[in-house]
């Protein structure tokens, strides 16, 4: 293998495994703002008289949020079975002259493919899920003026 392609397996490698994490963080923050939102909503709605047309619409919403928060969890949720091992869940199953005889074969190429299929899974259950909650927080938004209109 020449250097360049050896610095270019390396350098895909390295950024796929960051686009992967980025979609984790990504997740993780989204997941904190929908919770933050959700338990805003539901003390709010709690202490307040709320029309029917307001309830139906703010449940709604806030069911569309926990589906939001139902695919962020997918998204961060490891999979380890299904798949063909490598990395870690491999070489838990192996000795340490296994691990040894399984690193002295450069299997990148292949890791790369796997991994950028698994960022394109979770990048799309990403975006899926930043659509949910966009939709969760206009129908919460209809919702509060539904409240206010119906207040005043």
């Amino acid at each position: 293998m020449s250097y360049t392609t050896d610095s270019a397996l390396s350098a895909a490698h390295a950024e796929v495994k960051a686009e992967i994490s980025r979609t984790d963080t990504k997740a993780s923050l989204l997941l904190a703002f929908d919770g933050a939102v959700l338990a805003g909503v539901w003390s709010v709605a709690s202490s307040v008289h709320l029309s029917t047309v307001a309830r139906i619409v703010g449940a709604a919403g806030m069911a569309v949020l926990l589906g939001a928060v139902a695919l962020l969890l997918l998204t961060v949720r490891p999979k380890l079975a299904g798949v063909r091992p490598g990395g870690f869940p491999l070489w838990a199953t192996l000795t340490a002259e296994e691990v040894a005889d399984a690193l002295a074969v450069d299997e990148r190429a292949e890791d790369i493919a796997r991994l950028s299929r698994l960022a394109v899974a979770k990048y799309g259950r990403l975006r899926r899920s930043i659509n949910w909650t966009m939709a969760g927080g206009a129908l919460l938004v209809a919702a509060g003026v539904l409240a206010w209109v119906g207040a005043a």
